[in-house]
């Protein structure tokens, strides 16, 4: 059975090793990530589940996911959807769905929590040479 409490960092991300820290040295067990493809979403879920979908598929956390995760969150919305869908809902349910979701890192507090922050991608930007040689150009009058 695993350890309780906080998802503990990653072994690479460690200032310097538990050993040294006088904590419990284990070794970590390491694999490949491996490509991961989202699958499509389900036309009959609930618009709420649908959007859920295509916001998460769209989000930079998925850039850690694997194909597990993509079936775990395909299996929470199509019990959102379900929930959704359902005249008589369970307060219960609702909570168990959100947490599972937290553990998939779909809000920015779950991100923040596991130490996780994305960022506003970066424009690209000519290099000071390629700016250089069109000046260059454009001063002799030199079309392209």
């Amino acid at each position: 059975m695993g350890q309780r409490g906080p998802v503990p960092n990653r072994s690479e991300d460690l200032a310097r090793p538990r050993e040294r820290k006088g904590g419990d040295g284990q070794v970590v067990s390491k694999g490949t990530r491996l490509p991961a493809k989202a699958p499509n979403a389900d036309r009959t879920w609930h618009p709420i589940a649908q959007k859920l979908w295509d916001g998460v598929k769209e989000s930079g956390q998925t850039d850690f996911y694997q194909q597990s995760d993509w079936a775990i969150l395909y299996s929470l919305c199509d019990d959102l959807s379900h929930f959704k869908k359902s005249a008589k809902r369970s307060s219960q349910m609702a909570q168990t769905i959100y947490s599972a979701l937290g553990n998939l890192l779909v809000t920015e507090g779950d991100r923040r929590r596991v130490r996780i922050e994305l960022d506003e991608p970066v424009e690209e930007q000519a290099s000071a040479a390629v700016l250089a040689i069109a000046d260059y150009k454009a001063e002799l009058g030199v079309d392209e």
